[in-house]
C-alpha cells in the first residue's frame, strides 16, 4: 500500500485507509478487523460517528492475536463540534484515547471550524426550542491548536490537522502556529474537487485527505429520509458513463478508477464499506495507471461548488456562527 510522508513529523500515511462514517458499532468491529487482516492499515474515525470503542476493540483483538503491532497502524480520529474550544480538548481526546484503547493517535483533526455549547451529560449539541443549534460564538481555532499542539508534544498525537476548514481559516493557523496543519480532510469527489484549496495546501506542504470520494452513495437514504435532502444532492459517480468506459478499458470497477483518480493525485482517500467484498476492491488502486487523457476526462467532470454534497445546514442554524466554513451564497441547499 502506498504512502505520503507528512510534514515536521516525516510520519507515513497510507494513501487508502477505512472510512468509518455511519458505521455502526455492532458492525464496524468485525469490519475493522477484517479491514486490518486484508492490509488495511488506516482507519479514520471520529468522536461524532460513535464508533471509537468498537474501532478500539477490533484493533486490541487484532493485536493481541498476534496480527501485527500497533506501530504498524495510522489511527485518526477527530475533535468534536461539542469539544472545539481549548478548555475541551484534553477532555475529548483522553476520552477518545480511553475508547480507542490507545495511548496516542497518529492524527488528530479539528473536525469542523465552528462548535455547539454541549450538555455535559450526554456529550452532544444543546438544540434551543426552535430546533436551531445552540452555537458557541466564542470559537478560537488559535487556542484550540495551541493546546493541540501541547497535546502533541506530551506524546498523545503524533500529526495534527484540520477538517472543513476553509482556506482563510487554515492561513489563521499557520501564521500562528508551531506545528503547522498537516493534513485536511475535507469533501473531494470528481464532481467537487476543491482545486483552489487543494493548490494552497499543496503550497503548505498540508496533505489533502478526500471524505466522500465516491459521492457517499451510502449516505444518500440517510440524509434524504432524515433532512430533507433532494435526491439529486447526491451524484452517481459510480453509474457515469465516462467512468464506466475508463472502467472497462483497465478492467477495473468505477469505485477503483474514482479512487486511482484521486490516489493518483496525491490524494488520500478513505472510503467507507462494511462490505468484504468491497473492503478487497478498494485496495486494488496500485496496479494501474490512468493515462493523461483519462485523467484530464475526469478532472472536467469538475462542477465547483455546486457538486458540494455537505454544507452541514442540517444541523439547523449553523450558518450563522462566525466561522461557518462555506459562502453563503454557494448554490448548494438541504
Amino acid at each position: 500500500m502506498k504512502v505520503v510522508k507528512l510534514s515536521q513529523t516525516e510520519d507515513f500515511m497510507p494513501t487508502l485507509g477505512l472510512g468509518t462514517w455511519q458505521a455502526p458499532a455492532d458492525v464496524i468491529e468485525s469490519t475493522v478487523y477484517k479491514a486490518l487482516e486484508l492490509g488495511y492499515r488506516h482507519i479514520d474515525t471520529a468522536f461524532n460517528y460513535n464508533n471509537e470503542e468498537a474501532i478500539g476493540t477490533a484493533i486490541k483483538k487484532w493485536i493481541d492475536d498476534g496480527k501485527g503491532a500497533r506501530v504498524d497502524l495510522f489511527i485518526t480520529t477527530k475533535l468534536p463540534h461539542v469539544g472545539n474550544r481549548a478548555a475541551d480538548v484534553r477532555k475529548f481526546l483522553d476520552l477518545q484515547l480511553s475508547r480507542l484503547q490507545m495511548a496516542y493517535v497518529d492524527l488528530y483533526l479539528i473536525h469542523v471550524p465552528f462548535a455547539f455549547h454541549c450538555d455535559p451529560d450526554k456529550l452532544t449539541p444543546i438544540i434551543k426550542q426552535n430546533g436551531e443549534y445552540d452555537l458557541d460564538t466564542e470559537t478560537n481555532h488559535l487556542t484550540t491548536w495551541k493546546k493541540l499542539e501541547e497535546c502533541q508534544k506530551e506524546g498523545l498525537v503524533r500529526n495534527l490537522g484540520l477538517s472543513n476548514f476553509n482556506e482563510q481559516q487554515i492561513e489563521r493557523i499557520i501564521k500562528n502556529a508551531d506545528l503547522k496543519p498537516q493534513v485536511l480532510q475535507v469533501e473531494l469527489h470528481a464532481y467537487f474537487q476543491q482545486l483552489e484549496l487543494r493548490r494552497f495546501c499543496a503550497e503548505n506542504d498540508i496533505v489533502v485527505t478526500a471524505y466522500a470520494p465516491l459521492g457517499s452513495p451510502g449516505a444518500k437514504d440517510h440524509f434524504v429520509t432524515k433532512y430533507n435532502y433532494s435526491p439529486d444532492t447526491f451524484p452517481d459517480l459510480l453509474g457515469l458513463p465516462l467512468v464506466k468506459e475508463i472502467a472497462n478499458r483497465h478492467g477495473k470497477t468505477p469505485a477503483q478508477i474514482l479512487l486511482h483518480f484521486l490516489v493518483q493525485q496525491k490524494v488520500v482517500v478513505i472510503p467507507k464499506s462494511t462490505s468484504e467484498h468491497r473492503l478487497k476492491e478498494n485496495m486494488e488502486l496500485y496496479d494501474f495507471e490512468l493515462a493523461a487523457p483519462e485523467m484530464n476526462q475526469l478532472k472536467k467532470l469538475d462542477r465547483g461548488e455546486r457538486g458540494r454534497i455537505f454544507n452541514f445546514l442540517f444541523w439547523k442554524g449553523v450558518e450563522k456562527h462566525p466561522e461557518y466554513p462555506f459562502k453563503l451564497t454557494d448554490p448548494v441547499t438541504e
